[in-house]
């Protein structure tokens, strides 16, 4: 990387001379992934998460090391891979603007070299599976960002892809439009056992799409375990809420902490390793009837919080 120092004189000096400084952008990375797996790819912006999709996609060549999809190394086999696998980038599109999907869908049948008969059929497949058959011959300007990003991804499917890549494809979206993207990634997932490989800012989308979670600091791999594992290791507290026949109780336990209490509704943040919740249930029910009760987790925005937070302690 060259350093440049700011300024217009320093901009120009710069295109000439300057510092050059050497960045590891991803550093000794070592991780499999089984087919049909839904994994999720995250880390801080310039943790590595997109050189690391350029190497295994083919588009960038690695100064060292190895690495292998579908039995094909990306970078010297990246026109025979691009046949096995599916990219979805939520702030790029692979759509015409002014043309409908139908055309887009059309075109890269020919460039997919798609049999005229498969491709019949798996277009139908697609577009009852993401439910795009109200819009597939309206022009993408005219579509809304939630009805888009269906048709995104339907493109990156046509040629029956092994594994899609998809970087942040929710971005933008409303809540609806999100909910039905991720209900249709775990569908595709588990119908067609398509791998995923996501990347993605929103913990909603690694929750309710993705079983296991790589995560990524300064190029490296701090940690690699299923989302289960992860909640459970870095979860030590629980959100407890209460609806009640009194207005309000009033007790105190080790290890808890208040959020709510009024208008019925008792809202606490417990330390499981301090008090259990049962005995905070057990108080509450000495004070008042219970009509309603939910445990709640902390959600995996506080648990990657949490994970960086020992890491550079």
């Amino acid at each position: 990387m060259r350093e440049i120092v700011p300024g217009f004189w320093g901009t120009v000096k710069g295109l000439f001379s300057g510092k050059v400084r050497q960045v590891t952008a991803v550093d000794a990375l070592s991780f499999q992934i089984a087919r049909g797996e839904r994994v999720a790819f995250i880390g801080p912006n310039g943790a590595g998460k997109s050189t690391t999709i350029k190497i295994l996609t083919g588009i960038l060549y690695p100064t060292s090391g190895f690495a292998e999809v579908l039995g094909f190394t990306p970078w010297k086999d990246r026109q025979t891979l691009g046949y096995q696998i599916g990219t979805v980038f939520g702030q790029r599109t692979q759509l015409w603007y002014h043309l409908p999907p139908s055309d887009t869908f059309n075109l890269l049948s020919k460039i997919y070299e798609i049999d005229s008969n498969t491709y019949r059929q798996r277009l139908k497949e697609l577009v009852q599976l993401f439910e795009i058959d109200a819009f597939l011959y309206k022009p993408v300007r005219q579509l809304s960002l939630g009805e888009r990003m269906r048709c995104e991804i339907v493109a990156s499917l046509l040629h029956n892809p092994h594994i899609l890549f998809l970087d942040e494809p929710t971005i933008g979206l409303d809540i609806n439009a999100k909910l039905m993207i991720r209900g249709l990634l775990n569908r595709l997932s588990k119908e067609h056992g398509t791998t995923l490989f996501l990347t993605s800012h929103d913990m909603a989308d690694i929750e309710q799409v993705c079983e296991r979670v790589i995560v990524l600091d300064k190029g490296m791999i701090i940690t690699d375990s299923p989302l289960k594992e992860l909640k459970k290791m870095y979860m030590k507290k629980k959100v407890l809420k209460l609806i009640m026949d009194n207005e309000t109780i009033s007790f105190t336990l080790p290890g808890v902490s208040i959020l709510e209490n009024a208008q019925h509704n008792f809202v606490c943040e417990i330390d499981v390793g301090v008090t259990p919740i049962d005995r905070v249930i057990q108080e509450a029910l000495k004070r008042t009837i219970l009509k309603d009760i939910t445990i709640e987790d902390p959600s995996m925005e506080e648990v990657i919080r949490l994970l960086y937070k020992v890491r550079h302690v």
